[in-house]
């Protein structure tokens, strides 16, 4: 076999299943290659924020690693922004990007410039291959460090996946499985045992049931309050799960949330930290009277943590129904469409075990409470802060759990930087609703404008005005069937009647 047959037989005897790529002429080897050896689904995206994007939804469904094939350092610089995502979210992904034949680099061809330099600002681990018979022991370091919660990107020179003759080698998972230190679990648990008012604060690529349910046991035991980041990676959400609290997105609810605690313990998160710097507002939330304790600042398994704290409080089963979410769906409201009304169709609507990735920005802001109480479901959000994730990671989401029904709920202005993404549904089939908060316009900058103390004056106004942008015509264009709709009337009938269908909609719901 030759270097690409061997890297991609690595990476499938490693458990890679999904590729999501946009090659170029410099991965025209590996693109053969996923013929040759079979095995690894190949999934093309037209941009490869998609390919990214969608690299990291499948990671946070599954909680193993997809692989993205890119073109040259251009192609890595055109992900970068969902790799930012993906990083933040500790998702497992391993980018495989073509370089320029090792010989051919010195005449500095336009494609060319420096990949490791870029890709070591988002990935855990990263290497450029610089012999064909390093190409199995590269790849299977590249999966095995990108099983451990990080993104590892592998550069691969055209000329050495041509190289024939190469042998595939398995090379063992060297990852040593990172031992729970009782010792902070009994210290953990003493303060949560104190008179105190606490929060257990928990952060984590997949905050799955087992690890709620240990987290509802914890605070059944205790008393403290359940406390998550204000984008969580993958949060379960629904009746019969414990209600876990979002921090507040604006610094001063945030602060004023967090005041009312003496204690925190804090496991796989850092102390939150306010998005931006606001003059006369501190960086960090707390204040130094407040108990810090750090469990783990480490990807590591959250349930087995929970778990062991757990049984440190003698937190047996559950018997206070008060410490889980009842069900109850929101009443579906009537009339033009606000904010409120859109995120309570969609919560009244929405099937048992949906996925939904959420970008809503500003019109999403009441879905969390919203959707507390509703069947059980999977909730995606943008944990990194850089938009354009939406769509693209609904993607990998849909092919990570296809029997499962996705909703995208996503941001205009958002949606616009990673629409190719809507191409890519349809060419697969995926069973994805995607809702368009249209309200023609950046409203999160309008809001920054109000916390500066300005009013929007020309310039201002017209660097955030997104009117005239045509939906329907942008969706029907890449294959998805669209509607329009003004009314919570007209949504409930057109979400009610794409969940009824499989594949891709679009209902862009005008504000």
């Amino acid at each position: 076999m030759n270097g690409a047959e061997c890297l991609v037989k690595t990476a499938k005897d490693l458990g890679i299943s999904v590729c999501f790529a946009n090659p170029g002429t410099t991965e025209l080897p590996l693109v053969v290659a996923l013929d040759t050896v079979g095995g690894i689904r190949p999934v093309l995206g037209l941009f490869e924020g998609v390919c990214t994007g969608a690299a990291d939804g499948y990671a946070r469904m599954l909680q193993k690693p997809a692989m993205a094939i890119l073109h040259l350092g251009p192609g890595l610089a055109n992900g970068i922004a969902n790799l930012h995502n993906a990083r933040r979210a500790h998702s497992m992904m391993v980018n495989v990007v073509g370089e320029h034949t090792t010989w051919h680099l010195a005449s500095d061809p336009p494609l060319a410039m420096d990949i490791e330099s870029l890709a070591k600002t988002v990935s855990g681990w990263h290497r450029t291959c610089n012999s064909a018979k390093r190409f199995a022991e590269d790849m299977a370091n590249a999966v095995n460090a990108a099983k451990q919660g990080q993104i590892a990107t592998l550069i691969v020179p055209f000329d050495l996946q041509k190289e024939k003759n190469v042998e595939a080698a398995v090379v063992p998972d060297s990852r040593g499985k990172q031992s729970i230190h009782y010792e902070e679990i009994k210290s953990a648990a003493a303060l949560l045992k104190k008179d105190k008012k606490a929060a257990l604060f928990f952060s984590h690529n997949h905050i799955g049931r087992d690890a709620l349910m240990a987290a509802a046991r914890i605070k059944q035991a205790c008393g403290c309050d359940l406390l998550t980041d204000n984008f969580p990676a993958h949060i379960e959400r629904g009746a019969g799960l414990p209600d876990v609290m979002r921090i507040p997105y604006l610094p001063e609810m945030a602060m004023d949330m967090l005041s009312k605690y003496e204690v925190f313990v804090f496991i796989g998160s850092k102390e939150p930290v306010s998005f931006f710097g606001y003059e006369g507002i501190p960086a960090y939330y707390l204040k130094d009277g407040q108990t810090r304790f750090h469990l783990s600042n480490k990807p590591q398994d959250l349930l087995e943590i929970l778990e062991a704290l757990a049984g440190e409080l003698d937190a047996a089963r559950i018997t206070d129904a008060g410490i889980l979410a009842s069900f109850q769906r929101p009443k579906i409201p009537t009339g033009a469409l606000n904010s409120f009304k859109i995120c309570s169709v969609i919560a009244a609507l929405q099937p048992e075990n949906a996925i939904v990735v959420e970008e809503a920005v500003t019109t999403g802001v009441m879905y969390y409470p919203v959707a507390s109480n509703i069947p059980p479901f999977s909730l995606l959000t943008l944990t990194g802060g850089a938009l354009g994730q939406g769509a693209p990671c609904a993607v990998g989401a849909a092919i990570a759990c296809p029997d499962r029904p996705v909703i995208n709920f996503q941001a205009d202005g958002a949606g616009m930087y990673t629409l190719q993404a809507l191409w890519t549904e349809a060419k697969e089939g995926l069973n994805i609703k995607t809702l368009i908060c249209s309200n023609r316009s950046y409203d999160i900058l309008k809001l920054e404008y109000g916390r500066l103390g300005v009013l929007p004056e020309t310039c201002a106004s017209y660097l955030t005005d997104l009117s005239g942008i045509d939906w329907v015509s942008l969706g029907k264009g890449m294959g998805v069937p669209s509607v329009r709709v003004t009314t919570a009337e007209e949504l409930v009938k057109e979400l009610g009647k794409a969940l009824d269908e499989k594949g891709p909609n679009l209902i862009q719901m005008e504000l």
